[in-house]
């Protein structure tokens, strides 16, 4: 009796976990590509890298070979397949970001593994909060944040999943942060698989700011 009432108790408590985390089922990346210049970052030079220590810089910035402004309004990819977890305008020195969260199966160890990948500075979003979308599909076009910047995207990968919009609230290393060329270049061609995987999506602060596509 008291192991019925244990494992009764256990399957409540998941539920409830589980509602509180959030979650949806998507499909397993089966690699990943550049967000820009599909799949090969074609037409695109990497303007600024990854760097963890001062002056920090947490991703990439990507801008076309024409300079300036002349890839305004260029699209931007998901670089691989994942569900939007922040599709917002923040404004400040951000403008409109993208955050997608992926699942893919590490082949060294077979495990299944989670990363965050942002796309900040759009001038226009064309994907909103719980979209799935596939690798290589067009999420949004080039900006430079109501003209602050040059046009230009900034790109991120994370493995942490608590970062969202709050940078500052984990350590600056590479168990937090992936470097996003290496870890594209890595995983660029995964095994494609049938099965579904189920990913957590609220695992940050809910963002109540500036919305709209």
């Amino acid at each position: 009796m008291l192991t019925r009432y244990l494992v009764i108790i256990c399957s409540v408590m998941y539920i409830m976990i589980s509602s509180l985390m959030g979650g949806v089922t998507v499909e397993l990346a089966d690699g990943f590509d550049f967000p820009v210049g599909k799949p090969n970052a074609d037409g695109y030079y990497k303007a600024r890298g990854l760097r963890l220590r001062s002056p920090v810089h947490f991703g990439e910035d990507w801008n076309g070979k024409g300079g300036g402004d002349s890839d305004l309004h260029d699209p931007i990819y998901a670089c691989g397949n994942g569900v939007v977890t922040f599709a917002y305008d923040i404004r400040s020195g951000w403008g409109r970001v993208i955050i997608i969260r992926h699942a893919y199966r590490d082949p060294k160890s077979s495990q299944i593994k989670f990363v965050d990948s942002l796309y900040g500075h759009n001038r226009k979003m064309l994907v909103k909060v719980g979209d799935q979308v596939k690798r290589g599909q067009q999420i949004a076009t080039m900006g430079n944040n109501r003209g602050m910047y040059m046009a230009h995207l900034h790109f991120e990968i994370r493995h942490n999943l608590k970062i969202g919009m709050h940078r500052n609230s984990v350590d600056r290393n590479l168990t937090n942060w992936a470097d996003p060329t290496a870890f594209i270049k890595k995983y660029r061609k995964l095994k494609a698989e049938s099965k579904k995987q189920s990913v957590p999506t609220k695992t940050y602060p809910e963002y109540k700011g500036f919305k709209g596509l």
